[in-house]
Formats: structure tokens, sequence, C-alpha cells
């Protein structure tokens, strides 16, 4: 998930490191506070298999500061992670929201779809958080409020990203289906 995010801010854009981490933890740090510890390292791995480029550029009212680009193979790999995630990038809701947040990315509409599709196929199998036997258990079985609550709060998301799949996916699939530089693109 962090390199998926490192990857994704810097095809935004160049950062320095300090501002890579406030993003990374923006969009991540809720799940999963973002250390020093953490970032740096895979910052490093990156950097080392050719995925990024550190360049010192003058600071504005300070010392230099090391500024972090994506190459050409990082923005290659980034499209490639878009369009062929993991299953738990598909599956687990935090993963699932950092692939949202650079889906836009992934600049082939078909390929959009596709990742959307399995999200929507996972969303649509029979789930539940607990289970009797082979039964998936509904908030209807419970007495206890706070697992009412549970099952409650996961339906009502879980209707809504449905809605925003499939509306999202028959806009996509008209993207698809125009012809390049129609009307749909």
């Amino acid at each position: 998930m962090i390199e998926l995010s490192i990857l994704g801010f810097l095809y935004d854009e160049p950062l320095h490191g300090y501002e890579l981490r406030k993003r990374v933890a923006a969009l991540t740090g809720h799940v999963r506070p973002i250390a020093d510890g953490t970032l740096y390292p895979a910052i490093k791995r990156l950097e080392r298999d050719g995925l990024l480029q550190r360049d010192l550029q003058p600071g504005a009212q300070a010392a230099p500061r090391h500024v972090l680009t994506l190459t050409d193979a990082g923005r290659a790999e980034l499209r490639r992670r878009l369009a062929e995630p993991d299953e738990p990038f598909v599956t687990d809701e935090n993963r699932w929201f950092t692939m949202l947040a650079f889906l836009r990315h992934l600049d082939d509409p078909a390929l959009q779809a596709g990742v959307l599709r399995r999200r929507l196929t996972f969303l649509t199998e029979p789930a539940s958080f607990f289970w009797d036997g082979d039964r998936p258990l509904r908030a209807a079985d419970f007495d206890d409020p706070f697992r009412k609550g549970l099952f409650t709060i996961a339906t009502a998301t879980s209707r809504t990203e449905i809605g925003w799949l499939r509306e999202t996916l028959a806009a996509l699939d008209v993207q698809s289906a125009a012809p390049e530089g129609g009307a749909g693109t």
C-alpha cells in the first residue's frame, strides 16, 4: 500500500520526502501511521529498483533538499500495479481506497473498468463477518445492538459503493466503446 501511494503521488508531481510523507499519511495514516522507518526504506527500495530518482535541489529559504521524481520505469510500474492489482487491493477496503486514489493514472477506460468489475464481483458475493455453519449471518440474526450496528453500517456502505461502481462502469463502458478521438473520449 505504501509503495503504491509513493508511486501514485510521484506520478502526480515530483515531491521532497517531507511533502510525500504528509500526503501518504493523509491518505493512509488513519489506517497505519506512516513512520520514517516505513516510508524511507520503501523510497530506497523504489530508488534501487530504478522506479524513482532523487535529485538535490536548492531550497527556497533553507538548505538544499532531495526531490523525488518518478522515472519512466516508475510510471510504467504504477500503471501495471493499477491494471493488475493484487487481490488485497480489491478486497481490503483500505488498500482499495489507495487504489481508487490513483486509478485515474490508468488511462485506458477498459482497464479501469476491469479493476472496478473485480471489486464489484467481490462486493456482490455472499459475505458476512459471522457465519452459522455455511449460512452467513445478517443484522437481523443478532440481539446485540453493536453487532447489528456493524452489519447495518457495512451493508449501507456496500450498497452505496455498488451503486457507484455500476454507475462508473456504465460511463467507462461508453468511453471504451467510443471511437478514438470521438465524443466519448
